[in-house]
């Protein structure tokens, strides 16, 4: 997913190149090996989708970015990064974009202090920003924490619920992107009521984007995620297609069976076969369809019908080519 592409806006590319050495020079200290970590996953790349975001929202892709835009992006990015480090460690991941992983390469106890120190660095970043958002980032952090404390807390546990797996997501993947958003309206001196707008859009991407990622866990290929299929499942976090799928008077039983534990590979197969033949995608599409018509309700009310249409396109994009069936 090419998202400068899909939103069409023509600043941003310029904007990007201008973010890759802010990015860079924020988390490099002249220690030549805590350098070497935190710059480990800049130097893989990634789709920069959150500073994308912010950057949209503060210019609507059309004026040229302040500094203050560009270190918003820079902040909600090193969020993500850190967040990228400290799952990694939790999960004994040993890839991550298509390279070794931090706590693969340099250890767990490494990984977790870099992690910190990428936090840190986006705090500095965000107090030299205002007191708004400052506080809003900080607020994020804890949302993020809560949604991460939430999906742990329910590891194997067949009967989570839709609303437990909502509170979740809502907290571990849509605050960020919500806080993304907001902070490119708050830099970017938009109206109060444009703010919100912006939010709220952020907050119903954020929601399309890991209800795609858990549909595509069940019926994509590790080539297309650039990580193992299937493994939520195996790990047993219950995702929205497996909530459904036990809620299933037919596919339910069977598949609660397998379910409550570790999987080995090929009970995990059968438990992937099991969801994607019950109807869940369909259902779980279908939610990520109505999430895309909250957000593109959302950025019809802010000011620019160009970035408007921009970010229902990005919304739709994230459904569009899903199984359906």
């Amino acid at each position: 997913m090419n998202v400068v592409d899909l939103l069409g806006l023509p600043a941003l590319e310029d904007q990007l190149t201008r973010l890759e050495p802010l990015l860079v020079e924020s988390v490099v200290t002249g220690d030549g090996f805590l350098d070497e970590v935190t710059t480990h996953l800049l130097a893989a790349g990634g789709k920069r989708l959150r500073p994308v975001l912010a950057l949209a929202t503060a210019t609507s892709g059309a004026r040229d970015a302040s500094r203050d835009d560009l270190l918003g992006a820079v902040a909600v990015e090193l969020v993500h990064l850190a967040s990228l480090y400290h799952d990694d460690v939790m999960d004994e991941a040993t890839m991550r974009r298509n390279v070794e992983s931090v706590n693969s390469r340099f250890g767990n106890l490494v990984a977790i202090v870099a992690g910190d120190f990428l936090l840190a660095r986006s705090a500095e970043i965000a107090a030299g920003l205002g007191v708004e958002i400052a506080a809003l980032l900080a607020a994020t952090l804890g949302e993020l924490c809560q949604g991460q404390v939430a999906e742990v807390r329910a590891a194997f546990q067949v009967d989570r619920t839709r609303d437990d797996y909502s509170s979740a997501i809502a907290g571990k993947t849509a605050s960020l992107m919500a806080t993304s958003c907001r902070i490119g309206a708050l830099t970017g001196g938009l109206a109060r009521s444009d703010v919100e707008a912006f939010t709220d859009f952020g907050r119903c991407f954020g929601m399309i984007f890991q209800v795609r990622d858990d549909i595509l866990d069940v019926v994509g290929t590790e080539a297309d995620l650039g990580k193992p299929a299937g493994q939520d499942l195996a790990e047993g976090i219950y995702t929205l297609p497996v909530l459904l799928t036990l809620a299933d008077p037919v596919h339910g039983p069977e598949l609660r069976d397998l379910l409550g534990q570790p999987l080995g590979h090929p009970e995990q197969e059968k438990a992937r076969a099991i969801v994607a033949g019950s109807g869940a995608i369909a259902e779980s599409v279908l939610v990520a369809r109505d999430y895309a018509e909250q957000a593109a309700a959302a950025a019809r009310t802010g000011p620019s019908p160009e970035l408007a249409s921009a970010l229902t396109r990005l919304a739709h994009s994230l459904v569009d080519g899903l199984p359906t069936a």
